[in-house]
């Protein structure tokens, strides 16, 4: 057991998803076939030997609870400590609503003060990311640093924060709300602090004005002369905000070499299971350079697709550059170009549906066509 504790953020979901989480949180999206976003942070704890996790939830969260359960498929089904789903709880001043990651914070600071380990790693759920754990909890232990903020030399082209190190790799300036690339490293905001660091910040913020954790907390620490160290992780990172970097996250599955990073040998990605049949490719079906899970039955043609479990491909069926989530089917002759299927979906027979790499069209959950 490492002397570390998880806490995900599993509370909010960016409105840029629009309809693909209608009825979910963004921590519980289907992604790469068979996954769900959140089994990242799960897996990447679990491997990490981190057996106490909480994970923070406000709202839309019961696909959430239908997937994680117990936490038995990441070992962390225990009769003391293990999985923790933190509801969400009213705030002192009467509101129900989280507005940032320090609302969250303080609605269960409770829960971190009865924290048994001395550190703290605390993440977002929607991070698609496989971290090692472990030796960022090393590098935080050996660096003294008051925090360690995990980053990518990858650059977002939404907004997010970026930190700048100095050559022994303490932060010398955090940069807020930076587009594309730029001076310093891109967060994962993914970040490893002792408890007494995070119930100061959580201290600190709460008596500020506008409650932010980096402004405020992660500012606060360097306004004050403490250290906040950088992590570099070098694989494949994305954290999942936007319908547009959803759809292309996907996509860099179909490439080896990303999916070599993000599925590791020596770091598992585990997920709830279910058993499904082999997928079955009837006679004329093509399939080109597509990640096709378990349980499908294939007819039609499909290249460079994304199909999760249960899927049917009907006869004279072609799709192109689409993700299809577990349990739709596709009509006979019906086309489909860069579309993203959620759950349960019917597309009639001789249905044409076109988006584009950039702006591709999203089928809602259950919708019949």
């Amino acid at each position: 057991m490492i002397n570390l504790h998880g806490l995900i953020l599993a509370d909010r979901s960016s409105h840029e998803l629009r309809e693909l989480v209608m009825c979910r949180t963004s921590a519980s999206l289907p992604y790469a076939g068979r996954y769900r976003l959140i089994d990242f942070a799960l897996s990447s704890m679990q491997n990490a030997l981190v057996r106490d996790v909480g994970v923070i939830m406000q709202q839309d969260y019961q696909s959430l609870l239908d997937h994680i359960g117990s936490g038995k498929e990441w070992d962390m089904s225990r009769k003391r400590g293990g999985l923790r789903l933190l509801p969400p709880f009213g705030l002192d001043d009467g509101r129900s609503q989280y507005s940032s990651i320090i609302d969250a914070l303080i609605s269960v600071q409770g829960y971190i003060r009865d924290i048994k380990q001395d550190y703290v790693c605390l993440c977002r759920g929607s991070l698609a990311a496989n971290i090692d754990l472990a030796e960022v909890m090393k590098r935080h232990v050996s660096s003294g640093a008051d925090v360690t903020v995990v980053c990518s030399e990858r650059s977002p082209e939404r907004r997010h924060y970026r930190f700048v190190a100095d050559d022994n790799g303490y932060v010398s300036e955090m940069l807020m709300h930076r587009t594309g690339a730029g001076e310093g490293y891109a967060s994962l905001e993914m970040y490893i602090m002792s408890k007494e660091t995070m119930l100061g910040i959580i201290d600190r913020c709460d008596s500020a004005i506008n409650r932010k954790f980096h402004r405020d907390g992660l500012g606060g620490i360097l306004s004050g002369g403490g250290r906040i160290a950088v992590y570099i992780h070098p694989g494949y990172a994305v954290n999942i905000d936007t319908v547009d970097t959803y759809y292309r996250s996907n996509m860099d599955m179909l490439t080896a070499q990303n999916r070599r990073e993000l599925f590791p040998d020596e770091r598992p990605v585990r997920t709830k299971g279910r058993a499904d049949v082999s997928t079955h490719y009837a006679e004329g079906a093509s399939v080109k350079n597509c990640f096709v899970a378990d349980g499908c039955y294939i007819e039609g043609s499909i290249e460079n697709c994304i199909i999760f479990r249960g899927v049917e491909i009907h006869k004279g069926a072609v799709l192109k550059n689409c993700i299809i989530m577990q349990d739709t089917v596709i009509g006979s002759g019906a086309e489909l170009s860069s579309v993203i299927s959620d759950k349960d979906v019917t597309v009639g027979e001789f249905i044409t549906l076109a988006g584009s790499p950039r702006v591709p069209l999203v089928l809602p959950k259950g919708s019949k066509i």
